[in-house]
């Protein structure tokens, strides 16, 4: 049928707006947008990259709160999206992160390599597990991680 929206076309225009306008958002120190795309309820765990781990909603949302406290002035944000899947109410999603902003007042660049799950809750779309790590050396300079 034309003009029909595929599950995955929805989640990645939410990906590519809302998400990425709550992370630009974070990484110039406000939490507010970034709490609303993640979850409130259970499971939700986040193992992030900046020392912070959360293995409840509560936690993930006091660390993204402590993130946002630590996080200014970003000059540069981009996601490059490596892979994802949509399947019913599930989505995942491999990407890397490169931010350039300040961290406690100093400048910082970080260049993340992000797998993250979402759920489709009666809001919309939220995040339930984020792990990222640094991307190594070959990423960095251009090249595929192989597992």
């Amino acid at each position: 049928m034309e003009g029909t929206v595929t599950p995955t076309e929805e989640f990645l225009e939410w990906l590519r707006t809302r998400h990425q306008e709550a992370a630009l958002a974070l990484h110039n120190g406000d939490a507010e947008l970034k709490l609303v795309t993640w979850s409130s309820d259970e499971p939700m765990t986040l193992f992030g990259a900046f020392w912070f781990e959360a293995l409840n909603a509560d936690e993930a949302r006091g660390a993204l709160i402590r993130l946002a406290d630590k996080f200014s002035d970003c000059t540069g944000y981009s996601y490059d999206l490596i892979a994802h899947g949509v399947s019913g109410d599930l989505a995942y999603t491999v990407g890397h992160e490169r931010d350039t902003m300040r961290v406690d007042g100093r400048p910082r660049e970080h260049f993340l390599r992000v797998t993250q799950v979402y759920r489709r809750e009666q809001a919309g779309w939220k995040v339930v597990h984020r792990h990222a790590d640094d991307a190594t050396p070959r990423e960095r300079a251009g090249g595929a991680s192989q597992g």
